[in-house]
């Protein structure tokens, strides 16, 4: 529905960009235009980046994907101990 709304803002706004004599109503026409077109662009590419995405209930956990590897989910790494200074020698 939006991109045929933006189509639309596209196309009235270009057809007034070439039947106007005032240059704020070109001004006004560029602007809807391009907006128009901009916006019909985005609105197609929404439209196929959704039909071809997985809705996130068939998404598999990482729960999931460890399982299927078959190996154990990665354990916290525990905080290695902090380094003794180096001992200086006596003068």
């Amino acid at each position: 529905m939006a991109r045929w709304l933006m189509l639309g803002l596209t196309i009235l706004g270009f057809a007034i960009v070439f039947t106007t004599r005032s240059p704020g109503l070109l001004g006004l026409g560029m602007l809807l235009g391009l907006f128009g077109f901009v916006g019909f662009v985005f609105a197609l590419a929404a439209d196929r980046v959704s039909a071809s995405a997985r809705p996130e209930t068939t998404m598999a956990s990482v729960d999931d994907i460890h399982a299927m590897r078959g190996r154990p989910p990665a354990r916290p790494a525990v905080p290695a101990k902090p380094a003794t200074p180096p001992v200086e020698p006596a003068p």
